[in-house]
Parts: C-alpha cells; structure tokens; sequence
C-alpha cells in the first residue's frame, strides 16, 4: 500500500467500492504491484489526457499509460470516466479491473468498442416526454446495458410539460413488469427528482444517457442544488437539443453519491457480448424457450409461443419487431467480435473466447 495512509472516508464521497482496503482480489494484486501508488478516479476523459480525482474537490491532470497512447491500442482497453486507477505522481500506473460498464459499438465499418461509463451501479435512460419519447430508442439503450452488470432505470422528464405522463408509463408496462423501474418526473423539481434519490446513496454511481434535449444536465443540477451543467431550450419544431454536455464528466453529489453526465448519442450499436434476456427482452426470450421448434423463427410456425403471445395482446408486436431487429445486430456483432478475438489470439498463440451470440439466436 501508499506509504501515506489512504483517506478512505474521502475516496467513498467519489464512489470507493469498500469501507477499506480493496476486498476484490484483482485491485489487492494491483495495489501489491504497484506499493508506491493511491488510486484515484477519472473524472472526464480527453483526447489529449485525463482528469482523475482522489477526493470530492480534488482533481489533477493525469498522464496516460505509454501503450494506451499507441494508435492501434483498443480504445475501450484505455481508462474511461469512473474507472479507478493507480497513479504515481501525476502518471497512471495501472487500471484496476471493472466492476460494471456500459459500452457501444464505436462509429464505422470496422469493430471497435467504446466504454460509455464504468464502474457504475445504475444507469438511468433519460427520455423526455414530449416529441422525444420513443420506446424503441428506450429498448436499445436497454440493450447496450443488458450485461454489463449495472441496473437500468428508466427516467422520464418534462412531466410537468404534458398530460400523458401516465399513458407513457403505461406504454413502458411491459419494462416495469420486468422489474425495470420508470419514473416520470419534473426535472426542474426537486421534490420530483427525490424519486430517484434510492440509487444515489453514500458511495453510489450513477450514470445519465439519452438523447440531446431529454433533460440530462437539467436533471443533474437538481440534484446538486445548482446550476453547475450548461442547458439549453430545445427546437419547438422537433424537441430536438443541441449538445450541451461536451464531454463525460463525474460529478460528486450532496448525498455520497456520483453522477456521470453523458452527451447526447446519436448511434447505438451492440457490441456482441450484450444479453437481451437482460435487456428488457426477458419475457420474449422466455417464451420463444416454450416455441414448438427450437429454430422458430415466430412468424407462422405453428406451436409458436411468441405468436399465441402477440396475438392475445400479452407482447406489443412493435415492440418484437425490435426485438427482432436488435437479435440480429447483437449476433452480427458478436461474430465480428469472434473474428477481432480469432485475429488477436493468433498472434499470440491463444485460443477465441467470445461466446457466439448466433449459436443461441441462430443465424438470420
């Protein structure tokens, strides 16, 4: 360990797992290799470097590991905001492993992964409730967090702005009826935003992703009880915003808790390794178990469990069309995986890992 004594009541207030030492293996053998180091948190992550903090008012630029700097390194391999690391000075020395995370698909035709956020707890979907509202933007944000161990919370703002808050949440119904909790609030109120308040407890961390305009750095200066986050009105024409948030950005709130304010995100792919039983998907995964044929593609097999689902109105059939869609992304990207995985481990001699998301959903 440091030769100074870490302060652990003050790494707490930026989301320290533990009320001590690190009790996951992993971190214990970092700090091991690395005596002379303290950990710290990254805080927002930049191009040209990183702000990582080790205390609530405590932040610094860090210099990156030399390999993380190499073109060709994998991106989602380097720190991203709410990775803990440990540093020596002003220089990371290492990344400690990732409790949770949620990750894209990167942008383009090759693959790559992008880390969204890391090592955090909730994640909550923010969708506003005027032009913006759309359950199957909702559903895909549902499956980049299916897997990655953190728990969804759908958040709904601008209920103050329209009478259809209660017929939005009952259109999420079948979510809720997964355990998938939707809230709709008046981001501007803190008596409505207390709502959220039971996952940003004492050393918590919360993400907020959505779309531009949804309300995320408006719900995040209610929590704090200032106006920190720039916002802005969005078009009249088509509730769309401008990018406000410019960058990830970890932010300690009055509670204990964390928050890591996103900007908007215009694509979300899969990146292979999602699960849609996990994704808000678990009712149809379930059923299509009980389909008369193990291939059943639920479209006019007879025996199909999905179908007798749809048709007694029990499943909302644009809702398995989506389903659909995105079964066949996720397998798409797992086999593109597979072949990154077959490439990296030829080099060094290894064998593929990556589980074959088309041996389950088959091959459409």
């Amino acid at each position: 360990m440091p030769a100074t004594p870490l302060d652990f009541p003050t790494l707490r207030l930026i989301g320290w797992p533990y009320a001590g030492l690190p009790e996951d293996p992993a971190w214990a053998e970092a700090f091991a290799a690395h005596p002379k180091a303290r950990p710290a948190r990254v805080s927002e992550q930049h191009r040209s470097g990183y702000v990582v903090a080790d205390g609530p008012e405590a932040a610094l630029k860090a210099e990156s590991l030399p390999e993380w700097q190499k073109p060709r390194f994998p991106s989602h391999e380097r720190a991203a905001v709410g990775d803990w690391v440990l540093l020596e000075g002003n220089k990371i020395v290492a990344l400690l492993p990732r409790h949770t995370s949620i990750k894209r698909g990167a942008a383009g035709e090759h693959y790559h992964q992008q880390v969204i956020a890391a090592n955090v707890d909730t994640v909550f979907i923010v969708c506003g409730l005027d032009d913006d509202f759309n359950p199957r933007r909702i559903e895909r944000y549902l499956m980049l967090v299916g897997g990655g161990g953190a728990e969804p919370v759908v958040v709904l703002t601008k209920a103050d702005q329209t009478e259809y808050a209660p017929d939005a949440v009952e259109t999420l119904a079948e979510l809720a009826a997964q355990d998938i909790t939707v809230c709709a609030v008046n981001a501007k109120d803190p008596a409505s935003v207390a709502s959220l308040h039971g996952w940003l407890g004492a050393g918590r961390t919360a993400v907020l992703v959505g779309s531009s305009g949804a309300g995320k750095s408006t719900l995040t200066n209610t929590l704090l009880g200032t106006d920190r986050m720039k916002t802005a009105a969005v078009r009249e024409n088509d509730s769309r915003g401008r990018h406000t948030t410019t960058h990830r950005a970890l932010i300690p709130l009055p509670s204990g808790a964390c928050l890591i304010d996103t900007p908007g995100m215009r694509e979300l792919k899969p990146t292979g390794e999602e699960e849609l039983a996990e994704s808000g998907f678990a009712d149809i995964e379930a059923l299509a178990e009980q389909c008369k044929f193990r291939d059943c593609s639920h479209q006019t097999e007879p025996g199909c469990a999905v179908r007798a689902a749809i048709e007694a109105g029990a499943i909302d059939e644009e809702r398995f069309i989506n389903y659909l869609k995105l079964r066949d992304e996720v397998v798409a990207a797992a086999e593109k995986l597979a072949v990154r995985l077959a490439q990296a481990n030829t080099k060094t001699g290894g064998r593929p890992t990556a589980k074959r998301s088309d041996d389950k959903y088959g091959r459409h």
